[in-house]
């Protein structure tokens, strides 16, 4: 006998576990997940819609009390069925409800009136016709794609990995990836992450694929998304570019996922159900029969470790397309010039770069991994420091609006003229933010025309691109920003970079700070001398001789991936260890640690050959004013993780936690942000 776990009605959230049925000798053929079926379903056994999630021959309840699915729906959608199938993947693999991993994967059935005014990002008007068909590659990039359509043509489907320099033309080669692809009748879906999604990319694609691409982003409404899948579904457009949800647009039949930038944190859902889009893509390439492309000028860890040990296939391009040098680096060390009585934000050494880029005419950008005018506020006669009453963090000051923000729950406050403890008027900010840059700047230079990107000139719809493109246009001589800055722009006319306190992200407080770091600052030094002139970058730091800082100046990713993957297998982290972070928090501190502590000895009790590391309060001990715990579980493999994830859940569900504490418990493998 068969058995399959249905899903009822999957419109009703009230219902979110599967039930077990018995699939009829007659209709075993049929029958497959994401097969919808209709089901005598509660005690007047109505009729109702269900999906198949899994097929098993071992029910986990007496055959006795099943009932038997009534009939297959043969005018099923074999697009939704996949996504369906991909979200019980999702739930099983990251510890998600059913209902959440659904939301996720198939879209808000929302109506979308196009008014008259309205106008499609980036429309064919604004689309230079002539960076189009008849460029001409070079023999690297000819030879990444001669190799990938040979393997493709003759049915090879595989991940591989493309690891470029930056300005080595990886979106050229994307193109011509995709075109032979699309030339033979199938779909391609183009992961960009959304502080990724350039302007000149996206006049790119459209210069090749004119209206059968659609370009998604997160200022996009649900109406607007719904239509463009609607587009998808009936085979108007061949090509979707977008953010990590783009995976679950539901082309009939994808041929290819391109990952650009697959290093970036953003691919990973930081909410319920914590996916990574890379290994999400993978399965659904799987499913479909396609092929995926991750690309990088620096790869992350855990990518470019698979690809030397052969589960990926490899591609190098290392030189610029346009034939252009790297541009110089300078290392300033920040400690010296304090000695020297240099106090501002400013080195002697940006100064000067600073000037003389702006006097000949050219452009410049500025970075800084932060956000706002300052860190936090404090008293500098007692020491204290402003925080949220809500969350056990700072608040940041937003200069211009005079408010203290919490960036995790929103909570805001005036700032205050005198310390609430000590009543000293001595409120200080600290740690520069892009408006303290901005302010700067204009002292050095006088009248110098300067944009500001961050998270506070982004908030509108279309900001970005069009801070982007009057930076293009030269509407500007100085772009100030944060890492949104540094992913992927191609501006000719910049000769200069400038990389503020760049050893900031190494005092994360994870094991993946050097990492980000060299990520951040090679992909940083990469914007500058793109153009026919060389290219100047100034990295200055309090830690000159950190080897992420070293690498990155020098622009050699190998050297740095053989210092960090001794520190990785040392340490017992991933790619060489598998780890899961289990996050528990309630409003009753007492009720969080002690399901904490249940849970953690739940897994020492499996006896699995596992090691597990607290639990212990979370870096952010409260969030809306709910108390946080985590502890860390690592293993060689993934699959005893996700073995004791359902474990976990098992006895959550089966109430023996106690059922009338309402803890959340959160799953997390593969954490790209500590708790």
């Amino acid at each position: 006998m068969r058995y399959a776990n249905v899903i009822i009605d999957i419109s009703h959230e009230a219902v979110d576990r599967p039930f077990t049925y018995i699939v009829p000798d007659e209709l075993v053929s049929q029958c497959h997940p994401g097969t919808k079926v209709s089901i005598p379903f509660g005690k007047g056994n109505s009729e109702r819609m269900g999906v198949i999630l899994a097929l098993t021959d071992h029910p986990s309840v007496p055959v006795a009390k099943l009932k038997e699915i009534s009939s297959v729906v043969l005018s099923q959608d074999a697009t939704e069925s996949r996504l369906i199938e991909l979200a019980y993947y999702i739930k099983e693999q990251y510890g998600s409800t059913m209902i959440d991993a659904l939301k996720l994967v198939l879209p808000a059935k929302k109506t979308y009136r196009k008014k008259a005014a309205d106008k499609e990002p980036y429309s064919d008007e604004e689309v230079d016709e002539s960076r189009g068909m008849d460029i001409i590659l070079n023999e690297e990039q000819m030879s990444v794609v001669t190799d990938f359509t040979g393997e493709y043509d003759r049915g090879v489907r595989k991940t591989y990995l493309i690891h470029g320099i930056t300005g080595s033309g990886k979106t050229e080669v994307y193109i011509r990836l995709i075109h032979h692809v699309v030339s033979r009748g199938r779909q391609a879906i183009m992961l960009i992450p959304e502080i990724g999604l350039t302007y000149q990319t996206v006049k790119r694609f459209k210069r090749y694929f004119g209206e059968r691409v659609a370009i998604m982003n997160s200022s996009l409404a649900a109406g607007e998304r719904f239509a463009y899948y609607e587009k998808a579904k009936n085979r108007q457009i061949d090509v979707i570019i977008g953010p990590r949800s783009a995976l679950f647009t539901p082309f009939p039949d994808v041929g290819i996922i391109i990952m650009d930038e697959e290093h970036e944190g953003t691919y990973k859902s930081e909410t319920m159900p914590r996916f990574h889009a890379r290994d999400v893509a993978i399965k659904l390439a799987d499913m479909h029969g396609a092929s995926v492309v991750l690309g990088s000028a620096t790869p992350s860890v855990e990518s470019y470790y698979h690809a030397l040990n052969g589960d990926y296939g490899l591609f190098e391009l290392s030189n610029r397309a346009t034939g252009a040098m790297l541009p110089e680096v300078e290392i300033v060390d920040l400690r010296t010039e304090l000695k020297a009585g240099n106090r501002t934000m400013f080195s002697n050494v940006l100064r000067q770069r600073l000037v003389e880029t702006v006097s000949n005419g050219k452009q410049a950008m500025l970075f800084i991994n932060r956000r706002g005018y300052a860190g936090f506020v404090s008293c500098r006669a007692c020491g204290k420091v402003m925080k949220c009453p809500h969350c056990d963090v700072s608040l940041s000051e937003h200069r211009g609006k005079g408010i203290l923000v919490c960036h995790y729950c929103g909570y805001e406050a005036p700032k205050p003229n005198n310390c609430p403890s000590c009543g000293s008027k001595y409120i200080m900010s600290f740690k520069a933010g892009t408006e303290q840059i901005e302010e700067g700047v204009k002292k050095i230079l006088p009248g110098v025309r300067t944009l500001r990107m961050d998270g506070d000139t982004t908030t509108g719809k279309d900001s970005r691109e069009k801070i982007l493109k009057a930076f293009g246009e030269h509407k500007a001589d100085v772009l100030i920003g944060t890492q949104m800055i540094v992913k992927g722009h191609d501006f000719a006319d910049v000769t200069l970079v400038g990389v503020l306190a760049a050893d900031i992200s190494l005092a994360s407080g994870d094991y993946r700070a050097g990492e980000r770091t060299f990520e951040l600052l090679t992909q940083a030094a990469g914007r500058a001398g793109r153009g026919s002139v060389p290219g100047k970058v100034v990295i200055q730091t309090y830690q000159p001789d950190h080897y992420s800082i070293v690498h990155a100046a020098s622009q050699d990713y190998k050297a740095f991936y053989e210092e960090e993957i001794l520190y990785r297998d040392i340490a017992g982290y991933p790619p060489i260890k598998e780890i899961m972070a289990v996050l528990i928090s309630d409003k009753d501190e007492d009720a969080a640690y002690l399901a904490a502590v249940n849970l953690s000895g739940l897994c020492r009790a499996k006896g699995r050959e596992v090691q597990i590391i607290g639990p212990g309060k979370a870096g952010i001990g409260k969030i809306s004013d709910r108390h946080r715990y985590v502890f860390y579980i690592k293993a060689d493999k993934k699959e005893d993780l996700i073995i004791l994830k359902d474990d976990m859940e098992e006895w959550l569900d089966s109430g023996a936690g106690d059922s009338a504490i309402p803890v959340k418990v959160a799953f997390d493998f593969g954490p790209m942000n500590p708790f």
